[in-house]
């Protein structure tokens, strides 16, 4: 049982609900539905809600340092975002070759301000041909570990050497030592889930250290020390949580994105806020979200 008060905070029914911003400044929290091709947002303090549609997936939103608009992953690559006055992409980077079946996953920026993206094939997770990039803050695109089923995460250590990575098809975490310059170590096995735990999807790290995971399929957020060791366990009410972040003036609250896709109409009857986004308190703060550039 979780001691935790999770509250509903949009009852949206998004389909893959993914990606979540928190962006202090605005007081607002960003999201995407990744196959409803929109970008959401909410602001905590009044609850006004934004949404902009999208002209295909958008399955990640990232800050700038210079504030400039965002960053985001589209379905076939990696573009300048801007929401403002009104809605603007430019695209960077696509990768992939025509009629491949791919399309970014998702993506978190390191210390040094580099962003770090996974991709999958689209229908047939079966298929181990998704790539890590690195984007480096000079718009340069780097394919650094291929052979990926489903790339999620990543998140970083607290010092920025180690960088942790999930292939949810496998159901296992990987940690990374990072190197200065961007480099990737030899990965070894951080973790790997079991039967009833539910798949690692979406994380982020706190300010103990500690890494918080969403666990499609288990109904949960769970939170592991740096050796991976299960700490602490929020109950999240719907089967496929997606993934989270820390957000509030005290970054003290976890907001979880959940997906509808992936039930049967029976769970969606006994789950009737599939798809929804949480919000939970929690007692150990978050660190705030690096930015590109």
């Amino acid at each position: 049982m979780s001691k935790h008060d999770v509250q509903c905070l949009w009852d949206l029914g998004a389909q893959l609900g993914e990606g979540p911003l928190w962006v202090a400044e605005q007081n607002r929290l960003y999201f995407v539905d990744l196959k409803s091709q929109n970008l959401h947002a909410v602001d905590v303090g009044s609850g006004e809600r934004y949404s902009w549609a999208m002209p295909d997936y958008i399955c990640w939103l990232i800050a700038r340092r210079d504030g400039d608009g965002f960053m985001a992953g589209l379905r076939d690559g990696i573009a300048r975002v801007w929401l403002e006055p009104e809605l603007r992409i430019a695209y960077l980077h696509r990768p992939f070759p025509e009629d491949s079946g791919l399309r970014m996953n998702d993506a978190k920026v390191d210390s040094a301000g580099r962003i770090w993206a996974g991709s999958m094939h689209n229908t047939d997770y079966a298929q181990a041909i998704g790539t890590l990039f690195r984007l480096d803050t000079d718009h340069q695109l780097h394919a650094t570990e291929n052979d990926y089923h489903i790339c999620n995460g990543p998140t970083f250590s607290l010092d920025g050497a180690t960088m942790y990575h999930t292939d949810s098809y496998e159901g296992r975490t990987y940690a990374y030592p990072l190197a200065a310059d961007g480099t990737l170590g030899e990965p070894r096995v951080w973790r790997q889930f079991g039967d009833g735990e539910g798949s690692p999807d979406g994380m982020t790290v706190d300010s103990e250290g500690c890494v918080w995971i969403a666990q499609w399929g288990g109904s949960r957020v769970c939170r592991y020390s740096a050796d991976g060791e299960l700490l602490e366990t929020i109950a999240v009410p719907v089967r496929n949580p997606a993934s989270c972040t820390f957000g509030g003036d005290d970054l003290k609250t976890l907001f979880i994105t959940t997906a509808s896709e992936d039930n049967t109409p029976e769970q969606l009857a006994a789950h009737p806020l599939t798809g929804a986004v949480f919000a939970v308190r929690v007692d150990v703060a978050g660190v705030p979200a690096a930015r590109f550039g």
